[in-house]
């Protein structure tokens, strides 16, 4: 026996209700299901899709399928840290590095500045501040509205519209253990460890708000193939 396309539809809906949300892990559970189902009607063509499906999914043990999308996060995760980490290091490299080495300079020059170079960190963090909520807003926004025009919620997707501001929120959360040390600005030393810092901050923030943003279609395809057909 096969499945027919409403048994296929069924097992979706049966995915979401045990609190798979993201359509990549419903499609690859649902696919794992379909062949698990139909092997058991090899044994018992006489068993309903109902109690096929039940007997296929108590395989997944007390946890049911929060196993398998666990692991897919953690996947994924990965996935996202690693183009992350390689946007990253571009701007450690020619010819990006002498604009990376350009900004150091001049935050540098500017925090050594009597006076002027508190006022400036505070400044920068100011701008940041703003900039963060906003940007985070409309990119939730944008992803809420691309999920209710397709009906499909990709894991990778969710990750880059969603929770990629956590990887600046966390670096970014830094920035004010260094206010009580504003009178230190004037050190050499502390004052370029700051600009690197800022910098850090700036790039960090531009890569995981923007640039992967930007490029967010291009990596579902390279992650899923099937995207090309949404």
């Amino acid at each position: 026996m096969k499945l027919t396309d409403n048994n296929i539809t069924e097992l979706y809906k049966f995915t979401r209700k045990h609190f798979v949300e993201h359509y990549d892990v419903q499609t690859e559970l649902v696919d794992h299901l379909a062949n698990d189902i139909e092997a058991i009607w090899e044994e018992n063509p006489n068993l309903s899709f109902e109690k096929a499906r039940d007997k296929s999914f108590k395989k997944f043990g007390v946890f049911g399928f929060m196993n398998v999308v666990e692991e897919k996060h953690k996947q994924v995760g990965k996935r996202y840290r690693k183009v992350l980490w390689t946007l990253f290091k571009e701007w450690f490299k020619l010819p990006k590095l002498a604009t990376t080495l350009a900004l150091i300079f001049l935050f540098y020059t500017i925090l050594r500045l009597p006076s002027i170079g508190t006022y400036f960190y505070y400044t920068i963090l100011g701008v940041y501040i703003v900039y963060f909520f906003v940007k985070c807003r409309l990119l939730i926004v944008k992803h809420k509205r691309k999920v209710k025009e397709t009906g499909k919620n990709w894991l990778l997707e969710d990750i880059i519209f969603k929770l990629a501001s956590s990887n600046f929120l966390i670096l970014f959360s830094n920035a004010f253990n260094i206010f009580q040390f504003g009178d230190l600005f004037q050190e050499m030393q502390y004052a370029f460890l700051v600009a690197v810092f800022l910098v850090m901050l700036l790039l960090v923030g531009y890569i995981t708000l923007v640039l992967i943003p930007n490029k967010a279609d291009e990596l579902l395809e390279e992650q899923y193939p099937e995207y090309r057909l949404v």
